[in-house]
């Protein structure tokens, strides 16, 4: 779930689901019976010319879908359906992952029996996530799962299978309604919470548990890592979940979460829980099918989340800062229990890789780029750095970030009491307008590419770069277009003085000394140069840059004709 550093208000909505972009492989089959009667001017509707009509039509349409297409054809001359060689190199391509979409104009040019196509459907395509098409039944397995259903079984089994799909979508109908409505549908509370006792879809704090959760988040903040953090509570002698809910009387799962002691993955579960913020979020993973019993991740974008259906142990800004330390390089020593402070900070500003610490002698401790000592002495240099000149170069850094912020909060506030606000940018609308134009343009040129394909004009493998291309650019222009009109909405609608980016800096005025719950707060990377040199960049770069645009367009005097 997306949220805003702005937390004031809290509201349930639905998942948004990511659309995938499809490998296509388009399969072509004439029948040794279709070829005959084509040859006798009979029926020509299954020949290999219109079945790829059919087809390209489809992925003309749809193209925004496809990023590749590959055509498999059969023509009637190659044996039985088991020896079919394009069927068995499409069946290859399948397995090794070139295409993750099959497209077939009917399901009797797939296969030619019903239990056959079933098979294949139903079980190797879900197993590997494969989307198939047929255009005359009207079935699509990504668009419509349900479609599915009138092919895939075999006449003799449709009413027991049938029952069980029923059954099995009726299940996840319900589920997925109260996973909406903000009901908690898990068998075991996390550990922290426990189920009311009068609902067992509302979540409570279970206090000692919550305690000992706030201490995991605290000490990781801390830059204790997560070995250590298990260590620290095995050696106190704090029970492990399980452990905890079997004292405690609690229903507890048995299935691999039986270890009477903590451990760095218990930890980690804990840290990447955001249901401890107070929000639910279920559908974190899924079985493939109510045939297939296997259980994948769900990415992201696709897990139910609801916001504020229980009490928080943790809150947002403490989460967020976890999450983005989580995707840090935090590795320790064997022996080491605490996480360096720049650990997964600092980049090489010539290789681009990480700048690792040293203990030298005397325990000076220093920093140096990893290609240079772990790869090779020739393919960069040492940026060697001592860890006091570093950490008093990034102080300096931010002590001087934050005293911009505070002089851009107070600027801001002088122009939004004065009587007459400007709020546009020139340069930004002819920008605006000038990258429409080229995205109408790369538009035109990506429609116009179908046409000159069929026509003959250039060939399959220039059709495929070339859009491949547009696309590529399309999508850059939308990501370009997508932050400049941000840009202006925010110009538009002004610009406060309690702006989130101002408030996370100015809220560390006297600031003398660096934390890891800093850094990860306020900085996105530091590089270091060969001389010693190093650069912060931080976070809300993009924020500055349209605040101080803000300022200079209020604060700027029109020019007076002469």
């Amino acid at each position: 779930m997306a949220r805003t550093k702005n937390r004031g208000l809290q509201q349930s909505f639905s998942p948004s689901y990511t659309v995938r972009c499809w490998r296509l492989g388009a399969y072509i089959r004439l029948s040794k019976e279709d070829l005959k009667k084509a040859r006798e001017g009979k029926d020509d509707s299954n020949s290999v010319k219109n079945q790829r009509d059919l087809l390209g039509d489809f992925y003309f349409n749809h193209q925004d879908e496809f990023e590749s297409i590959t055509e498999y054809v059969d023509d009637g001359h190659t044996g039985t359906d088991a020896n079919r060689e394009d069927f068995q190199r499409l069946l290859s391509d399948v397995m090794s992952g070139k295409i993750n979409c099959v497209i077939v104009k009917d399901l009797s040019r797939f296969a030619r029996n019903y239990s056959d196509a079933g098979s294949l459907i139903d079980n190797l395509f879900v197993q590997m996530g494969v989307r198939f098409i047929s255009l005359a039944e009207n079935v699509d397995s990504y668009r419509d799962p349900d479609s599915v259903s009138s092919i895939i079984v075999p006449i003799t089994n449709v009413m027991n299978d049938q029952y069980c799909y029923q059954t099995s979508k009726k299940i996840r109908q319900v589920f997925d309604y109260k996973r909406r409505n903000g009901q908690y549908i898990g068998a075991f509370a996390p550990y922290g919470y426990v189920k009311h006792p009068k609902d067992k879809h509302q979540l409570i704090i279970d206090p000692d548990a919550a305690e000992i959760v706030k201490l995991i988040f605290s000490l990781f903040l801390k830059g204790t890592s997560k070995r250590a953090i298990a260590l620290y509570l095995n050696e106190h002698g704090v029970p492990s979940p399980s452990a905890y809910k079997l004292q405690k009387g609690i229903p507890v799962s048995t299935r691999g979460y039986d270890d009477p002691m903590w451990g760095a993955r218990m930890i980690h579960s804990i840290l990447a829980n955001p249901n401890y913020t107070g929000d639910l979020a279920q559908g974190r993973s899924r079985v493939k099918s109510y045939k297939v019993h296997e259980v994948e991740s769900v990415p992201r974008e696709e897990w139910v989340e609801v916001a504020g259906t229980h009490e928080a142990i943790i809150d947002y800004e403490t989460f967020d800062k976890v999450q983005a330390l989580l995707q840090r390089d935090t590795r320790t020593s064997p022996k080491g229990r605490e996480v360096h402070l720049f650990s997964g900070f600092l980049k090489c500003a010539d290789c681009g890789r990480a700048i690792t610490r040293s203990v030298g002698n005397n325990n000076n401790v220093y920093y140096a780029c990893s290609t240079y000592k772990n790869r090779s002495r020739t393919a960069c240099t040492m940026h060697s750095i001592k860890h006091n000149r570093l950490e008093a170069a990034v102080l300096f850094a931010v002590q001087q970030q934050i005293h911009l912020a505070v002089s851009y909060s107070e600027m801001i506030a002088r122009i939004n009491t004065a009587p007459v606000k400007k709020s546009q940018s020139i340069r930004l609308e002819e920008l605006i307008a000038a990258k429409e134009r080229e995205l109408a343009k790369i538009s035109r040129y990506k429609q116009s590419l179908y046409q000159d394909w069929k026509d003959g004009e250039i060939t399959q493998q220039d059709y495929r770069d070339m859009k491949a291309d547009y696309e590529r650019q399309a999508i850059a222009l939308t990501d370009v277009l997508a932050r400049l009109n941000a840009e202006r909405a925010e110009l538009a609608n002004g610009v406060k003085s309690e702006h989130p980016a101002l408030v996370a800096f100015t809220k560390h005025q006297n600031i003398d000394q660096l934390s890891r719950e800093l850094l990860v707060e306020l900085i996105d990377h530091i590089k270091v140069y060969e001389n010693g040199n190093i650069s912060v960049r931080f976070k809300f770069a993009d924020e500055f840059r349209r605040i101080a645009e803000y300022i200079e367009i209020n604060t700027t005097k029109p020019a007076v004709a002469g």
